[in-house]
């Protein structure tokens, strides 16, 4: 099971509560339908025994067994307090009383001569048993019992033929067959006490019970199959767009082409949604490729210059000595591993490296950074706010942030550097102004890119290697900021870098 198909697990799986439901409500009908055709049975039989009973009521008890209803092929027997059997129908005609009832009780009379009685009827229910033959053993036994109501049901099986009907006779019974059998008590016209028993046959309910369940054990595996075609089929066509998601993604792992993109399906369903944040990743994961080809180049273009000059440097070096350039030299070394250093700090901000936590007065660092600046040919002045504020993270990534900030004002700027640091809200803002030419429109997203100078700044004497905006801009997202470079209210550039204010 854990290899089969995500359709064969889903037809099996509907399969499976189909027919537990539906053997759950087979059985709930079952059982509704037997009840209700038992209560019908009972009632024929309680309603053909009252209806005996109120014959009874203008007869004496030597003519009850002329009553209208003991001449019904159902079992209908009249008992007098005695067990003296007054009248029966046809299927029980010359047998001892039902069975399993109490018979009722003489009226006006104390216990004591019930007591008395009891002897008697005990003997005369012996003689008529004994005139009436043996009793069969559907009509025998039953410890009496009294009856609190008028009346009394219960369910007992009778001996019949081949047409179901009863009978005592051996040669004929071919079964049993249950009845609902109601007793009534009541009196004849002559103010006998007697008990008049009626039967009404199960057999209806037996078979239309049997004839629903067949239907329904002979319908459920039919149904079963057209549960489970159908399912297959509606899953089969819901998870067609999902082949064809693997399929390409397949293809693309091949190929490693990223530019191509899996097949969206029209529906707004899941599985296009599944289509559409698959070609964002793609899209996603082509940008990363493309941008890290890029910063691999990048980063090789500008290893080989400073590598190349020293290495000249050093050639000419061991061939004339008096011509090693040693200031040179150290530049180009310094500029290296300047190089080197930005690039291990990028590499490990893509590699998510969160900055260390910490509680860090931005204003601090500003003022800091704008004293080590002092002898500059083009000052830092920090403009007299009263910030104040903290925010968390890595004092050390911060500072990076705010050098490379100032150096690129002061690489552009005509005469100074303005800074100033200010609460916003949550936020801690930190504005760097230089009155230099500025930012084109076009440029101020693009600047922050790895490896970009703008064309004023490409010599590689005054400007670095495009790193350090990339990597301020890295370091402020970590630390859940922001770093922008909107239009100025005046000339020059205009950078604005905010963090969020520390919480206590």
């Amino acid at each position: 099971m854990r290899r089969a198909s995500v359709r064969l697990r889903a037809a099996l799986g509907a399969t499976l509560v189909v027919a537990l439901a539906l053997v759950a409500a087979g059985f709930l009908v079952v059982a509704t339908l037997r009840g209700g055709l038992a209560d019908t049975a009972r009632l024929a039989a309680e309603n053909a025994a009252r209806g005996t009973a109120a014959q009874l009521a203008g007869l004496s008890d030597t003519r009850a067994g002329r009553a209208d209803g003991l001449d019904a092929d159902e079992p209908v027997q009249v008992v007098a307090a005695d067990g003296r059997v007054l009248g029966a129908s046809d299927p029980l005609r010359g047998h001892g009383p039902i069975a399993g009832f109490a018979r009722p009780d003489p009226p006006g009379e104390d216990a004591e001569h019930q007591d008395s009685e009891s002897d008697s009827d005990s003997d005369a229910d012996a003689d008529a048993d004994s005139d009436a033959g043996p009793e069969p053993e559907s009509a025998r036994g039953g410890a009496a019992e009294e009856l609190d109501a008028d009346s009394e049901s219960r369910t007992l099986s009778f001996p019949v033929d081949d047409d179901g009907e009863v009978t005592y006779d051996k040669e004929d019974i071919t079964g049993t067959q249950e009845f609902d059998v109601a007793a009534v008590q009541g009196r004849t016209g002559d103010g006998t006490p007697v008990v008049v028993y009626s039967g009404a046959s199960l057999g209806a309910q037996q078979e239309a019970v049997s004839t629903v369940t067949r239907a329904m054990l002979s319908g459920l595996p039919v149904l079963l199959l057209v549960v489970a075609g159908v399912t297959w089929l509606v899953t089969r066509r819901a998870l067609r767009p999902v082949e064809g998601i693997r399929r390409e993604m397949s293809a693309i792992t091949a190929s490693t082409d990223l530019a191509r993109r899996v097949p969206e399906p029209d529906a707004r369903d899941e599985v296009a949604r599944l289509a559409r944040t698959t070609n964002e990743t793609l899209a996603a994961l082509e940008m990363s490729v493309e941008r890290r080809r890029r910063f691999v180049a990048d980063a090789s273009h500008e290893l080989r210059s400073p590598i190349a000059s020293l290495r000249t440097q050093l050639e000419v070096a061991a061939a004339h000595p008096e011509l090693l350039d040693l200031d040179e030299a150290v530049a180009d070394t310094v500029r290296l591993q300047t190089l080197a250093a930005d690039l291990l700090l990028l590499a490990r901000l893509d590699a998510g490296e969160r900055p260390a936590e910490g509680r860090v007065a931005l204003d601090a660092l500003v003022r800091e950074q704008a004293a080590q600046r002092g002898a500059d040919r083009h000052p830092v002045r920090v403009a007299e706010t009263p910030a104040g504020g903290e925010v968390r993270g890595s004092a050390g990534q911060l500072s990076r942030v705010l050098a490379n900030l100032l150096d690129n004002a002061q690489r552009h700027a005509a005469s100074e550097v303005r800074v100033s640091v200010r609460r916003d809200g949550g936020d801690l803002v930190v504005e760097v102004l230089d009155d230099g030419p500025g930012v084109p429109a076009a440029d101020r997203e693009r600047i922050f890119e790895r490896f970009v100078r703008l064309d004023a700044a490409r010599s590689r004497d005054e400007g670095g290697a495009g790193l350090g905006l990339a990597i301020a801009r890295d370091v402020a997202e970590r630390h859940g900021g922001t770093l922008r470079a909107p239009a100025p209210s005046g000339g020059g550039g205009r950078f604005v870098l905010r963090l969020p204010l520390a919480g206590s």
